[in-house]
């Protein structure tokens, strides 16, 4: 759906994947991961600010993204080591409101260890490009933390969902990167993350990791009206365009409006330049 200012994402409920976050104040953090080093079994690594233990020997295999490594929670006073450096972030997005914080991204990156740290480094840095791209496109360089027509706020409470709207009919609306919004996303998402968004939805408005976090939670378990999620679409090389289907299907792709598709495509390419990475193929839908 789109608002009259602002490019709101329709997201239509899913079965949500399991992604909480490790309780309990977190470990300092070991060294950072190499993918040159070879680690045997019970070596501790750093990786997107969580420490992880091999469980045999292992070298090239990214932490979350392979079955090598074991996960022991959220650590404190690493290196971060994502595909995508501070500066080069700065760079993206010079204008944005002082909510999005680097550190809030990075912070979120443990709720989906497999996002842009799967498959080649060109392939990991084409994922995180993705993902930056839609969020430029939706929050207008995310300029806005919540959507701005407040006359559409009413619209994106279902009743028909057995749970309601617990916080109010006007309190659903789009919030984050993606402008994730209406009762049942911020139902499943909350699940998946061990948040209440249901409950609280202003959550997403007040902490930026929690806000990435949403923007996460649709980027790698929901198809929308695609026929794969976007983490799919970049790492199994469906390529962009799959991923414009997977947010806006029909509004935008086959026709639907060849301008929008245009302006997405012509942004990837822009951040994929910053970081250094070709955008590949398959960029249109």
């Amino acid at each position: 759906m789109l608002s009259s200012v602002l490019a709101t994402v329709a997201l239509v409920p899913a079965a949500s994947a399991s992604a909480s976050a490790a309780t309990g104040p977190a470990a300092r953090c070991a060294p950072v991961w190499s993918s040159s080093t070879a680690y045997a079994a019970g070596g501790t690594v750093s990786h997107h600010g969580r420490n992880w233990t091999a469980k045999w020997w292992t070298q090239n295999e990214n932490p979350g993204a392979t079955g090598a490594w074991a996960d022991q929670g959220a650590c404190t006073g690493g290196v971060s080591d994502f595909v995508v450096g501070e500066a080069q972030f700065d760079e993206i997005f010079p204008d944005r409101n002082p909510f999005y914080t680097y550190q809030g991204l990075i912070d979120a990156l443990h709720a989906y260890p497999r996002f842009a740290n799967t498959g080649t480094p060109a392939t990991r840095a084409q994922e995180a490009a993705a993902f930056l791209t839609h969020a430029d496109f939706e929050s207008v360089g995310l300029q806005y933390v919540k959507e701005i027509n407040e006359d559409n706020y009413w619209r994106k409470c279902d009743y028909s969902q057995p749970y309601g709207c617990p916080a109010g009919q006007k309190a659903y609306y789009g919030r984050g990167p993606i402008m994730f919004s209406w009762n049942f996303n911020y139902k499943a998402a909350g699940d998946a993350l061990g948040l209440d968004l249901l409950g609280n939805p202003w959550l997403v408005e007040q902490d930026p990791s929690i806000a990435w976090q949403t923007a996460l939670w649709y980027w790698n378990t929901q198809n929308g009206p695609g026929t794969m999620t976007s983490h799919e679409a970049m790492v199994g090389g469906a390529g962009f365009g799959e991923t414009i289907r997977s947010l806006n299907g029909a509004l935008e792709c086959d026709g639907g409006n060849p301008a929008s598709v245009a302006a997405r495509v012509a942004k990837y390419e822009r951040i994929t330049s910053v970081l250094g990475t070709a955008p590949g193929s398959g960029l249109t839908c």
